[in-house]
């Protein structure tokens, strides 16, 4: 099931898409309170969940070109974290580009936060912020959405705190984040987060996920990896994270990028004033971006 989150008339909906993917349902068609997707998920429980599945073919919804899709979660309740070099490819072409920044032994997973004043959606524009910022670059990553508040899970239950997956493009500084020796600032200006085009729930899946990723630079495929290839796994992040830290329910984990991202050429292939960039995801869909 895709869940999104759409304007109509100035107000922003939650609903689910039907699944020949020509109507919206409103999920107060549905009975249910929700105003965005934050409080659509606390609300969620597997059984109305199903019940969702099952009803939303019998409504009748609204046409998907007479709203506007606007990102699943707009306004994260926490920051969305993150795993940096994540795909053993992409360690390899990080530590060529700033050895310093990316390389060295990793016995533990990297974490990192970023925040996200308002994700950007599918087919909205990114600020490259060019006055502070000479290395914009993408990274097409499989985004993970928690469920429901997550505290000492093991890996074998991990999967029971996941509701569903999303696309999203971890924009990057690469000169404020090699310059400042840590990745937040380079991470988190405003507009350096898409997310969307909605939430696949988990069980359009195998858990963990084993699907094709891609990224597209005006056409040309830049990155093509695939989701099993990760360094560390879903489960893993999730029982590892909340052994000391509580993961919110609409908490949002960024699973790292494959390789092909613009600094890993030689010249490196930074975004620049009017790129389109394209990420898709087997079984998700796309999000594309315009670089202003």
């Amino acid at each position: 099931m895709k869940v999104l989150t759409f304007k109509r008339g100035g107000r922003v909906e939650v609903g689910v898409l039907k699944d020949d993917g020509s109507e919206v349902v409103p999920v107060n068609y549905l009975g249910c309170t929700a105003h965005n997707m934050n409080e659509f998920l606390d609300l969620m429980t597997p059984e109305k969940e199903k019940k969702l599945e099952k009803n939303k073919e019998l409504m009748r919804g609204i046409p998907l070109r007479e709203v506007r899709i606007i990102s699943p979660i707009p306004e994260p309740k926490q920051d969305v974290i993150c795993l940096g070099i994540n795909y053993f490819d992409h360690a390899e072409e990080a530590a060529k580009f700033h050895d310093e920044a990316f390389g060295g032994e990793r016995p533990v997973p990297i974490f990192f936060s970023k925040r996200v004043n308002v994700a950007v959606a599918d087919e909205e524009m990114v600020d490259g912020h060019w006055d502070i910022v000479d290395g914009l670059d993408y990274e097409a990553e499989l985004g993970v959405v928690i469920g429901k508040d997550a505290r000492n899970v093991s890996e074998a239950e991990a999967f029971d705190y996941v509701f569903g997956y999303t696309i999203i493009n971890d924009f990057s500084a690469r000169n404020l984040q090699t310059a400042h020796k840590q990745w937040y600032f380079g991470k988190s200006l405003d507009d350096l987060t898409a997310i969307g085009p909605w939430i696949v729930t988990k069980g359009e899946f195998q858990n963990p996920p084993d699907v094709d990723i891609r990224c597209y630079v005006n056409d040309e495929l830049r990155q093509n990896g695939n989701t099993s290839l990760m360094i560390t796994g879903i489960a893993e992040v999730i029982s590892r994270l909340s052994q000391g830290m509580t993961l919110k329910c609409g908490t949002v984990i960024a699973m790292g990028t494959p390789s092909g991202v613009g600094m890993g050429f030689d010249p490196p292939k930074f975004l620049q004033k009017g790129d389109t960039v394209r990420c898709e995801i087997d079984g998700i869909g796309t999000i594309t971006n315009f670089i202003k």
